[in-house]
């Protein structure tokens, strides 16, 4: 296995969940579902940079996924060096600035591998070999980016405009070009001089941040502010205040088109951001119809279509050149030319004042997940799994009562001044306004079914007394 020091990762893990909509949410968006094998994007990812160093990661995720991302890496048994947190996206600059000044507390001279959580590369070894071109040219002040051949005329990727690069080889870039219309993609895909712009880097860390401080002086310094003033809690690492007062930059605009230091690498192996359900229909295998279809799907006379179906059966009769995504709570249906235009129908959801872009029905939390079965006036019935050895908070509800039923595993039970186990089949009653604590004490997954009875039923009417996950 090809090993290379002293290279750090850092994962870029941030993201609305809006391209994949309704699979992919706000709080559940893409990069952490398993879309091709038994492992998440990020935790593709994860084993993917593990192949090229020995070094822990550097993960910079949203506030909100801090324990989705902890949970990913501990389930490949993936140590990390910091989980950074953001308060809110500024895009890729900032993110990589509070990575770097990270690294330069770890390391001398630290190189940074930077690799969104989301992408798909299909060779392994190739990806290696092109990160040991590029960290050799990072070493040598570069900033670095990896350019792929293009296979076809793309009109949804930037590209990059090289001197006839060379396979495997760093050479400078000439010019970053916006996403073409059709025609202009099509003469960068003849000339042989263009490369899709990956968004992945290899980068000297103490040199980004001298660049970043030359051409865009006030990020730098709110970021630097802001990681200087940041506090460690539990597993992870948040920025101070400052950070919400940075611009908000990608670092193609920020750096890469600014600065003389820009080189490129040029790579051929398979690569895609995954920026749309019909790139995840090219992605995927294909029936003797150009379907691809997941799930409890009866199909007739249906063709070119991308067909996935999480809860129900669903059927298609005459069809072609679909998306038909169906999950718990809601459905789509896109034809493949339309389905860029997937974030404008999550804008009018938020628009709205509706729930379904930002959240399943089933919500993770560090302790487990719990999904709402039933909803109606005063009443709300959800499915509780309490992972084992883990506790929900300590905590009241000042407008509801709860009633609990141990479907399976066992419960231990904290209500008011006295704590109780409950077995499969066993219930209890939670009062109104009563302090109270759900605990897993086995090795199983604990499920139980909770009934709340009450005026309102909102999750924020949460009071905690203590909470292990520092919430």
């Amino acid at each position: 296995m090809f090993r290379m020091e002293p290279v750090i990762p850092v994962i870029l893990a941030g993201g609305n969940g809006s391209r994949l909509w309704p699979l992919s949410r706000e709080l559940f968006p893409k990069q952490f579902h398993a879309l091709f094998d038994e492992h998440s994007l990020l935790q593709n990812t994860l084993l993917r940079a593990a192949r090229t160093t020995s070094q822990d990661p550097i993960i910079v995720c949203n506030e909100e996924h801090r324990f989705l991302v902890a949970e990913q890496c501990r389930a490949l048994n993936q140590p990390w060096s910091r989980i950074i947190l953001e308060p809110e996206g500024r895009n890729t600059a900032p993110a990589i600035a509070l990575a770097a000044l990270a690294a330069c507390t770890m390391a001398q001279q630290p190189l940074l591998l930077v690799l969104p959580s989301d992408h798909l590369i299909g060779d392994a070894d190739v990806f290696c070999e092109a990160v040991k071109v590029a960290a050799k040219a990072a070493s040598e002040g570069g900033l670095v980016t990896f350019g792929i051949t293009p296979t076809r005329p793309e009109t949804g990727y930037g590209y990059i405009e090289t001197n006839g690069a060379v396979e495997n080889e760093a050479t400078p870039v000439r010019s970053f070009v916006e996403k073409p219309d059709l025609a202009t993609a099509r003469s960068y895909h003849a000339s042989g001089d263009y490369l899709w712009n990956s968004g992945m880097f290899v980068l000297d860390a103490r040199c980004y941040l001298d660049e970043l401080a030359k051409f865009c002086p006030e990020m730098h310094a709110k970021v630097t502010a802001a990681f200087a003033s940041g506090t460690t809690d539990l597993d992870f690492f948040r920025p101070g205040a400052e950070f919400l007062e940075s611009p908000s930059d990608s670092i193609d605009y920020a750096v890469m088109e600014k600065t003389d230091r820009a080189i490129v690498v040029r790579t051929n192996f398979d690569w895609s951001d995954i920026g749309s359900w019909t790139s995840l229909w090219e992605l995927s295998s294909l029936d003797d119809d150009g379907n691809h279809m997941t799930g409890d799907v009866v199909a007739v006379e249906t063709k070119n279509s991308y067909v996935l179906a999480k809860n129900r059966l669903v059927g298609t009769i005459g069809i072609n050149n679909l998306v038909v995504v169906e999950t718990a709570d809601a459905v789509l249906v896109a034809d493949k030319s339309r389905v860029q235009d997937v974030k404008v129908l999550v804008e009018q959801l938020k628009k709205c004042g509706r729930e379904e872009h930002r959240t399943h029905r089933e919500v993770f939390r560090p302790w487990g997940s719990y999904e709402s079965v039933g909803l109606g006036e005063r009443y709300q019935v959800k499915r509780i799994k309490v992972k084992p050895g883990a506790s929900l908070s300590l905590q009241m509800h000042h407008h509801r009562a709860e009633h609990w039923v141990v479907v399976r595993g066992t419960a231990e039970v904290t209500r008011g001044e006295e704590t109780f186990t409950l077995g499969e089949n066993e219930s209890t009653y939670i009062p109104l306004a009563t302090r109270h604590r759900l605990s897993n004490p086995g090795k199983l997954t604990l499920e139980l079914i909770e009934v709340q009875v009450g005026a309102y039923l909102g999750e924020d009417d949460i009071v905690r007394f203590e909470d292990k996950y520092g919430r």
